[in-house]
């Protein structure tokens, strides 16, 4: 069954279903295909310098039928160009705006450009890993350097709007803490220049409590998502050892793979979204 065949009852909305850190390691990357094969994902985030992207996952990432994604990275050491440095200390430089603006921009160059060169054609949508993209310096970086007049151009991950209800206090306030970080500066300068968004953010929590955890916040993500709404995961099939999150990416997968998920899924009348189609390109509120 591929991505593109599962149906679900009468739909009233569309969830978004991305996966990030493809290429970090093979483990990731099975999850990601296996995922992709049920019809459980919509796309996957590409860590274009990650250690894992050996020619048989390309070519079966290729042949998935999920929207591939840039996720960019500045605070994995995978030995990218530009800049990269432990996340506190990115934040605190890109808070301040003290961040290199020439090292940045080369970074942002070599990593678009690096994603071409591994698929031929540019990314359907652009995020940051440990999302980086949104910060100060960094989202004006990234969209005075973006391509003008790319076809179909990318869509742009929003991790404000987080939806947190029935979730624990720790992840509703680390869902929050994202967001103020630079959702709203980003919203408004990608919005003036034309670039979609999604309308809503689900997927975070604190990464720990294995799959009894995740199943309880996908049941609260998925009972109030919104038509457009990315749900970010991080799946993965089999342990890696030198991986601090394998565990919970490992629960993950069960989960996104398990009957529960296709339950949830007809409950609340969401069906998950197409490679081709596109985030709602209607105006957001502020």
């Amino acid at each position: 069954m591929d991505a593109k065949s599962i149906r679900v009852g009468p739909v009233s909305g569309r969830i978004v279903m991305c996966a990030d850190d493809f290429g970090m390691n093979r483990a990731i990357n099975a999850g990601v295909l296996a995922l992709a094969h049920q019809g459980r994902l919509s796309g996957t985030s590409v860590l274009v310098d990650g250690p894992a992207l050996d020619d048989h996952d390309l070519d079966a990432l290729s042949r998935a039928g999920l929207q591939l994604g840039l996720h960019l990275n500045f605070t994995e050491a995978l030995g990218q160009t530009g800049v990269c440095m432990p996340l506190g200390a990115f934040i605190r430089a890109a808070l301040l705006r003290q961040l290199p603006v020439d090292r940045l921009r080369a970074g942002v160059q070599a990593q678009w450009q690096r994603f071409e060169a591994l698929f031929g054609r540019a990314p359907d949508y652009i995020d940051g890993h440990q999302h980086v993209h949104q910060l100060p310096v960094v989202r004006d970086v990234l969209l005075q350097g973006l391509p003008r007049g790319v076809s179909g151009r990318p869509w742009i991950r929003d991790t404000g709007r987080p939806r947190t209800a029935g979730l624990p206090l720790r992840s509703r306030t680390k869902a929050w803490v994202i967001a103020v970080l630079g959702a709203t500066g980003l919203r408004h300068r990608a919005r003036s220049l034309g670039y979609r968004q999604n309308p809503g953010f689900l997927g975070v929590y604190d990464f720990k409590g294995g799959v009894s955890a995740y199943q309880r916040c996908m049941a609260a993500w998925l009972a109030q998502a919104r038509d457009g709404d990315v749900l970010m995961c991080h799946p993965a099939l089999g342990a890696q050892p030198d991986d601090p999150l394998s565990a919970q990416r490992q629960a993950e997968y069960q989960v996104l793979a398990g009957v529960h998920m296709q339950h949830w899924l007809d409950t609340h009348h969401l069906m998950i979204d197409r490679a081709e189609s596109r985030i709602p390109e209607h105006l957001h509120e502020p």
